[in-house]
């Protein structure tokens, strides 16, 4: 029955609650329109019972209009939904049996429950239909809540920043024995600035608010969501030092009944005591006085607040003051032992708890004063000193005072009032024994711990100027320099026990913090600027570190041992950080390695260099600050690790391969790319102590062996295809537009072949493997030249000796003619097999010739520019200046020669060959035999004409007039072999003259060809010998023979023309004019002379 009348009773409370909220909620203007139902005025009219308070509250949300008539008809729906129960885990469940009568629970285990989170929808309806509250609130209570929520109000919109782990930076202090908290130091350091403050009298009791009368837009304003319509600013702060400890305060997340009470505390503990400043109070100990249980809430804070107080006595008295205990100081136990005692009071029932909690609280206070007025830093025996003595705890605490310059919305941002926060802060220095230096370290760890923590830069900043500032202060006193060499603590670390100085205690895990990063700046910094910030810092940190150990004051930094640390510092750090960034690269190559089709040994090199362009585009810069030769000693360590790699490959290198014509390429490009940032060094004698320090990849010398070995192969085809195609030539014209040969054709398609096929190894080559091929190209056009040339044989085939001197007799021509009819095969024309070779090489046949080793000079140049142009795009470094494009462009000079002097033998070869073989009947045989008038010029121009015309018709115009001009000087020499040694059928007289010089004109003519042909000049300069020996024709006998004897006296002093030079007036020519000349004195003579016989005998 009791347990029945209790649930009644529960639920009439939950009704009366249920009803006093709905009418709350209907009369404070929360919603925009109230309809009421047909038939009711009022909400008196209304039965609240029967109305859905969820339905009242999402109109709430929605500041919409509330329709009562849907809202009970919600109430009624709802009571046919299955009953429902919360998990607890913000879940809802529709239960399908009666809990009443379902029975007890399974004996099985339950099943897992999955972690994952409901759809946003599905916990807006649940949140409401919750029955398993875990304390049951009254409608006051539940409004009250909504009025203590209104200091975060403000926030409660806010997206927080996503701070960063920063628990790798922790300050190398001992930890506390008692387990103090942050949240412990928090509130204690906010104590601690109460009481300086209230040293000055600058402590006041806030004025309570009043919150009831705005507690309607409150509540609105939460169940609306509408605070930017809503929600006013808040006024501006007060003015003075009350509007910065409420901004203070804040910034701790220090709630204002705490505040209330300490200012309280704290108030009482000082009143009374004139002449005692409030800073001097040994506050942990005079707040546990002066604060009771009655000012909490409830006992759990109260407890909570109480150990908190006296684990700060513990820790500052007991476990690290800077003056120890003695062994046999008994206080140390015996205020272990009250504290014990103060605890278990808080357990036992009354009295008995209240009376040993007021003894307890008693002795304590005499021995901790007995041991807070040690002596400590020179201070008069009996000046509380309470926990200032040891400075972990207040560092600790100073820490969590400077915190508060951080706006708590933006956790990256300083707060406006920095400034005086900052002055208000030196107030506590007293309390905590703070020199400027212990605040200039302080304030360097919060902020660079806060930049860990955000990542906002501009705190990095702040910190690096801060910790500059350090190392700038030479104005410490000696006072404040003996003070700091006594903050020392020990910790246990990875080597055992570290006894640290305070400098040690607060730089050391700053540098070491960022140690671990530049160690590998490759994967921590994408930003510049926060690495060049945090080198800047470690630096400065090294420096301070490095005079802390020393003790010799600060060094200054241009002293070349401290430029040489720092360098060293900087040299680690591109040590460590290549390393890692290669081994991550060589990774990455091993993952993709089945995907690549390259070697894996080429994409590393690849990867390689544009890890080092990474390294000397964006890092190298700021690295250079503190190593001036950054870019190539990174350069030469990159070139030893990727070395280290290579070589197990390129020692077992013996052919080209598609692997090797893989690698080598890439590791040439990266050592060329890597000797160029070395090469950067500066001055030759940097430049050279890097390049010692490397080991050369070699890939050069295995590359140059490998490619000659191809050249030489490719070289010796090249030849082969030479003899083969010249076998095979029949030297016919390929067409009227290319009148050359096939051949060489032939032979310059398999030579570009072979200079892409080079080219196309991609292998690393220099300037003298390409010179190798290129004169291996040359040679074999030297050779296909030669051959062409040499086929012909030599002209001397195709000129008849002539016959021998004899002198004018008047029968000589009967005779003559009759013997020659009379004669077989001329005994001095070549053997049949050379007849016929000579009879193939025909004038067409010759021209092709002629035009194929022009065609060859055409593409030579062709050949050289395309060589030209593939060197300059694979090696542009090279031609730079003009030993390489000169040694290009002169490659090919030597077959240049060869094909010119080739044009010339054959142009003589093809006139001597139509002249003396083809002609030779009619022009060296026939041509004035019987007489000039007989057998003149006539009988040859016909068919010298139709060779000119052939000749024009095949020969390409640039050889066109080299060609004729070797066929007139081989006419001219016909005709100067018919007029001197014509034989003994051939006798001119004197007025044979005429007709000689009118035959050579009509021969002059037709080379000139009416101005279409040779020019004039060129002709009669050629004709000039002829025409001197048809005017000595012209002459009497007489003038010849004296002619004759002066040149003969000539020779024998060796005054006259040389042996191989002829001319009309040497002694060769004036003597077979005279044998040829019709005439007795002549025949006379050159019988008394030279003993020659008549023609006739």
């Amino acid at each position: 029955m009791a347990d029945r009348a209790a649930e009644t009773e529960m639920l009439q409370r939950y009704r009366r609650d249920r009803s006093e909220l709905l009418n709350f909620l209907l009369s404070a203007s929360i919603l925009r329109k109230v309809v009421m139902p047909p038939g009711a005025v009022t909400l008196e009219d209304i039965d609240l019972d029967q109305v859905s308070v969820d339905y009242v509250l999402e109109c709430a949300r929605k500041n919409g209009v509330l329709e009562l008539s849907e809202a009970i008809k919600r109430y009624h729906d709802d009571m046919n939904l299955p009953p429902m129960m919360g998990s607890g885990l913000n879940q809802t469940f529709f239960l399908v049996t009666n809990v009443d009568s379902s029975g007890p629970p399974p004996s099985r285990l339950p099943p897992p429950v999955s972690a994952e989170t409901p759809p946003v929808g599905i916990l807006q309806k649940s949140m409401s239909m919750m029955s398993t509250p875990s304390r049951q609130f009254s409608v006051d209570e539940l409004i009250d809540d909504f009025e203590d929520d209104d200091d975060g109000e403000v926030t409660s919109n806010i997206v927080r920043r996503q701070l960063n782990d920063a628990s790798d930076l922790v300050l190398a202090l001992p930890a506390f024995k008692t387990g103090l908290s942050e949240d412990d130091l928090r509130e204690t350091a906010y104590d601690i600035l109460l009481a300086s403050v209230g040293a000055a009298g600058g402590l006041l009791l806030p004025a309570v608010k009043e919150k009831k009368e705005e507690k309607k837009s409150k509540i609105v304003r939460k169940l609306t969501g509408r605070k930017s319509e809503k929600y006013k600013p808040q006024p501006s702060r007060e003015p003075g030092l009350a509007g910065l400890l409420e901004n203070i305060r804040t910034q701790m997340e220090i709630s204002e009944g705490m505040d209330r009470l300490t200012r309280s505390g704290l108030l009482n503990a000082s009143a009374g005591r004139v002449g005692k400043r409030m800073d001097t109070l040994l506050v942990p100990l005079e707040l546990l006085c002066t604060v009771s249980r009655i000012d909490f809430p409830d006992r759990k804070a109260y407890v909570r607040w109480e150990k908190r107080q006296v684990n700060m006595l513990e820790e500052g008295l007991l476990n690290y003051p800077s003056i120890h205990l003695e062994g046999t100081d008994y206080r140390a136990t015996e205020l272990r032992t009250l504290i014990a005692k103060l605890e278990e009071a808080e357990g036992l029932p009354s009295p008995a708890g209240p009376t040993q909690h007021a003894e307890s609280l008693k002795a304590i206070r005499n021995v901790a004063l007995g041991l807070a007025e040690r002596a400590s830093r020179g201070d008069q025996t009996g000046e509380v000193c309470h926990w200032a003595d040891g400075y972990h705890l207040n560092v600790r605490l100073y820490e969590r005072l400077l915190c508060s310059v951080f706006d708590i919305l933006d956790e990256g941002k300083l707060v406006e009032e920095v400034d005086e926060i900052m002055e208000l802060l030196k107030s506590t220095w007293r309390i905590l024994g703070i020199t400027q230096t212990i605040h200039d370290l302080c304030y360097t760890w919060v902020l660079f711990r806060q930049f860990v923590l955000t990542g906002e830069e501009g705190l990095l900043q702040h910190a690096s100027l801060q910790m500059k500032r350090i190392a700038a202060d030479g104005q410490r006193s000696p006072q404040e320099r003996f003070y700091m060499k006594t903050l020392r603590s020990c910790r246990e670390g990875p080597d055992g026990t570290e006894d640290l100085t305070f400098v040690e205690s607060v730089l050391g895990p700053i540098k070491q913090w960022v140690d671990k990063r530049m160690e590998d700046y490759h994967m921590h910094f994408t930003d510049v600027s926060k690495m060049e910030a945090l080198m800047t810092l470690t630096m400065v940190a090294g420096r301070l570190l490095a005079d802390e150990k020393d003790q010799t004051g600060i060094a200054r930094m241009t002293s070349a041992a401290e430029m040489a640390a720092v360098a060293k510092q900087a040299e680690d750090y591109i040590t460590s950080s290549a390393k890692a960034a290669f081994v991550r690269a060589l990774k990455e190559v091993d993952a993709k390695q089945e995907s690549e089709n390259e070697h894996p040994l080429a994409v590393l090199a690849a990867d390689v260099q544009i890890l080092v362009k990474k390294d000397a585009t964006l890092f190298a810069p700021i690295l250079s600050r503190w190593h001036p030769h950054a870019v190539p000693f990174s350069a030469s360590l990159y070139h030893n690790l990727y070395q280290k790699e290579l070589k197990p490959f390129l020692d077992g290198v013996s052919v080209l391969t598609d692997d090797v014509a893989s690698v080598l390429p890439a590791a040439d490009n990266l050592e060329q790319y890597l000797m160029s940032l070395i090469m950067s060094a500066g001055t030759e004698r940097d430049t050279n102590f890097y390049k010692e320090q490397l080991k050369p990849f070699q890939v050069e010398e295995i590359s140059g062996t490998l490619i000659m070995r191809w050249v030489n192969m490719q070289l010796s085809r090249v030849s082969e295809w030479v003899d083969r195609t010249l076998h095979q030539e029949k030297w016919e014209p390929l067409s009227n537009q290319q009148r050359h040969g096939g051949s060489i054709v032939e032979v310059f398609r398999i030579m570009e072949e072979t200079v892409e096929q080079f080219f196309n190894l991609n292998l690393p080559m220099r300037f003298p493997v390409l010179k190798s091929l290129m004169s291996g190209l040359d040679n074999a056009l030297q050779l296909y030249s030669n051959r062409v040339v040499n086929q012909l044989g030599v002209k001397e085939d195709l000129m008849l000796p002539p016959p021998g001197l004899t002198r004018y007799g008047r029968d000589a021509s009967i005779k003559s003619t009759f013997t020659t009819k009379k004669k077989g095969a001329d005994p001095r024309l070549p053997d049949e097999k050379r007849g016929s070779q000579l009879n193939l090489l025909t004038v067409s046949r010759l021209c092709v010739r002629l035009n194929t080793l022009h065609y060859i000079l055409n593409q030579v140049n062709n050949l050289e520019d395309n060589i030209k142009q593939r060197w300059t795009m694979k090696r542009p470094q090279d031609n730079s200046g003009d030993k390489s494009a000169n040694g290009i462009s002169t490659s090919f000079d030597a077959t240049r020669k060869v094909i010119n002097g080739g044009i010339d033998r054959i142009c003589e070869f093809l006139g001597i060959k139509v002249i003396f073989w083809d002609l030779r009947e009619p022009f060296i045989e026939g041509l004035y035999k019987g007489g000039v008038s007989e057998a003149g010029i006539s009988q040859v121009t016909g068919s010298l004409d139709s060779v000119l015309g052939q000749i024009c018709e095949i020969i390409v115009e640039p050889l066109r007039d080299r060609v004729v001009l070797g066929l007139l000087q081989a006419s001219l020499d016909g005709m100067v072999r018919v007029l001197i040694d014509g034989g003994p059928t051939r006798f001119f007289s004197q007025s044979d003259a005429n007709a000689l010089e009118d035959d050579l004109r009509v021969l002059k003519e037709l080379f000139m060809a009416d101005g279409e042909g040779l020019p004039r000049g060129v002709v009669e300069n050629m004709a000039s010998h002829v025409r001197q020996i048809v005017d000595l024709y012209r002459k009497d006998a007489r003038f010849v023979i004296e002619s004759l004897k002066g040149a003969s006296e000539q020779m024998v002093i060796g005054a006259g023309p040389q042996k191989d030079v002829k001319t009309a007036n040497d002694e060769y020519t004036l003597l077979r004019v005279l044998c040829h000349k019709m005439d007795t004195e002549a025949s006379s003579y050159l019988k008394k002379q030279y003993k020659l016989p008549k023609s006739c005998s």
